[in-house]
């Protein structure tokens, strides 16, 4: 494994240095040149259709996938070999957000380049990766994904569709039925998991015109209806024994390797439709008069538009600090080396936490700015004639699949803790027992600093060593049925996405001073957030430690968890709120380092 400055999961241990994370103020003009040209083609090619998409006019969204393709914005993350751009994560990732204006259209182009082509990429021999991946990075061929079945949606292991070996020894034939395939309806290639004689969970690449494939009808969908959602039906279906994808048996990897880039690029989507949002409710609060002054004057709608902010913020300064570790990580494969998928797959399983936090995160920041910006519109937010109502149908999907917000919750504990047990996550057990060593030694409290990053910075340090000590103690006390108790699983859960968020936000913040911009509103955001985020980490923890201890035990975790937490100055989040929402309703749009409050020393 090459030398990283973060392994997954070492977040939870390590603090690390504002010049060693990603920010979205590292982007060069190359970058954001392309980044423009993607948003270029949504809004000049994409939403202008937004109603011909959404009643899936016949051919319409496979010829904007094909024209995408022209534009090269089907092949970032393939290498050049293949026909690709081989950009750097961070710029796949910021073409991603842009992709993501028109929801219907970005589920389709994001299955596509996502999880229909990258398995290939990562997995396939040398053969099929020069036989799919051309035309898949050109729009000539249109991919899907074909892994959840009507009785298996969380637990695709038990899948029950069948492929056997013909008598020739030339085929397998595949039945069964495959449920929820994005692009079902105008795909060309499924990747699909069978059971091998039953047992042997497989994956395969399907074409569409192999015989025995066929598709059903479009699903009635509450949003995204611009997508393609049918079955897969698999009647004795045809795939040639060549097209076996990875190793028989180990479908698996493909199946849970590939979702793990999945979840995050939906965060990536999810910021840049929650943008989107805000420029949306923005506007119109602007517009909307009552009372004689339009609605963006009053204090209730000041603190949604600024919350909203906030949420971005965090959830921007997280992607792009994820984003940056995903292509430390990846960054120096060469695509035609013989292990090169040795080296995809290692890197592609190095951040299943941050991954799955990712989901999370971005999937609850989108739907809270969508819930508000339907607020805001009021009575008219709930008719087809304004666009609140798409958002809000659009956004709901993106807890359910890439794994439901639930499952992937109780990922993300599972993660770590079997990353301890294979020595990829050195110093855990040493960190949980250095913290119950410090509890044993009396403390003074001191006064939180009055610098607000370096408080921050403490809270940070200290809240690690609250979660540590609470998911310590539980794995003591439930032992091996912690798994079981998904309740306390989920509270550790939502301890770690503030936290890694808040640490995020931060990262970024100090970084921006560092390089000596102005940080009035970074500051003033990473301050409200960093607050709530510990309210929020000392509620769950709490709650947790309540559901597992009793007694002086949890007398003795609370009084811990109370030191960990102390904060000894509360600031006015009503004034930094304002302040934010000043800004959002000038601009109407988030926090940017290129707009009115860059004013950097020397740049």
């Amino acid at each position: 494994m090459r030398e990283i400055t973060l392994r997954g999961g070492e977040f939870l241990l390590k603090a690390v240095a504002p010049s060693q994370v990603f920010t979205p103020e590292d982007f060069g003009s190359e970058d954001v040149a392309l980044a423009q040209a993607a948003e270029e083609f949504v809004r000049g090619e994409v939403q202008p259709r937004n109603d011909a998409i959404e009643h899936q006019e016949e051919g319409l969204t496979v010829s904007l996938l094909k024209k995408a393709g022209q534009l090269g914005l089907l092949g970032a993350d393939l290498p050049e070999a293949f026909g690709g751009l081989n950009l750097p994560k961070t710029t796949s990732t910021l073409i991603a957000e842009r992709m993501s204006l028109q929801a219907s259209f970005a589920v389709s182009w994001g299955a596509h380049v996502g999880i229909g082509t990258l398995p290939i990429l990562f997995f396939g021999t040398p053969e099929q990766k020069q036989k799919y991946l051309p035309k898949l990075a050109t729009g000539e061929m249109i991919a899907a994904f074909s892994l959840s079945e009507a009785n298996c949606g969380s637990d695709p292991l038990s899948a029950r569709t069948k492929a056997t070996l013909s008598p020739d020894g030339k085929y397998y034939l595949l039945n069964g039925e495959k449920m929820w395939t994005t692009n079902a309806g105008w795909a060309d290639l499924f990747i699909v998991f069978a059971k091998i004689d039953g047992e042997k969970f497989t994956a395969f690449i399907v074409e569409r015109d192999f015989p025995g494939v066929s598709v059903g009808r479009e699903e009635h969908k509450l949003g995204i209806k611009g997508s393609s959602t049918r079955r897969v039906i698999l009647d004795n279906a045809q795939v040639p024994v060549e097209n076996v994808l990875h190793e028989i048996g180990k479908g698996h990897h493909v199946a849970f390797g590939v979702l793990n880039i999945g979840r995050f690029k939906l965060a990536a989507a999810a910021l840049g439709g929650a943008k989107e949002a805000l420029t949306i409710a923005t506007r119109y609060a602007k517009d909307r008069q009552q009372f004689g002054q339009p609605i963006a004057n009053f204090g209730m709608i000041k603190h949604k538009l600024a919350e909203m902010a906030i949420q971005l913020y965090a959830l921007e300064s997280t992607v792009y600090r994820t984003a940056g570790m995903l292509e430390e990580v990846t960054h120096g494969i060469d695509p035609l080396a013989p292990d090169a998928n040795a080296q995809y797959r290692e890197a592609d399983e190095e951040y299943p936490v941050e991954c799955a936090i990712l989901k999370v995160f971005g999937s609850e920041v989108l739907d809270y700015v969508a819930d508000e910006t339907m607020q805001i519109h009021g009575g008219f937010g709930y008719t087809e004639e304004f666009p609140a109502a798409q958002i809000y149908r659009d956004s709901r999907i993106n807890r359910i699949f890439e794994g439901t917000n639930e499952i992937n919750r109780l990922l993300m504990l599972d993660q770590l803790m079997r990353r301890a047990f294979k020595g990829k996550l050195p110093g855990l057990m040493e960190a949980i027992g250095a913290i119950r060593s410090e509890l044993n030694t009396p403390q003074m409290p001191t006064p939180d600093p009055v610098d607000p990053l370096e408080a921050i910075e403490r809270y940070i340090a200290n809240a690690k060593k609250a979660v540590l000590a609470v998911a310590g103690m539980a794995a003591e006390q439930v032992g091996t049925e912690l798994e079981e108790k998904q309740e306390i699983v989920g509270h550790l859960a939502d301890c770690l996405i503030q936290l890694y968020a808040m640490e995020s936000a931060y990262l970024r913040t100090r970084k921006l001073q560092e390089r000596g911009y102005d940080i009035t509103l970074p500051l003033a955001m990473t301050r409200v957030f960093a607050y709530d985020a510990m309210d929020a980490i000392e509620a769950h923890a709490r709650r947790a430690i309540h559901s597992f201890a009793e007694g002086d035990m949890a007398q003795i975790l609370l009084t811990a968890l109370k030191r960990f937490m102390r904060r000894t100055t509360e600031p006015n989040t009503m004034a930094l709120r304002r302040q934010v929402a000043e800004y959002v309703l000038q601009h109407e749009r988030v926090w940017t380092a290129a707009g009115a409050a860059r004013e950097a020393v020397g740049v």
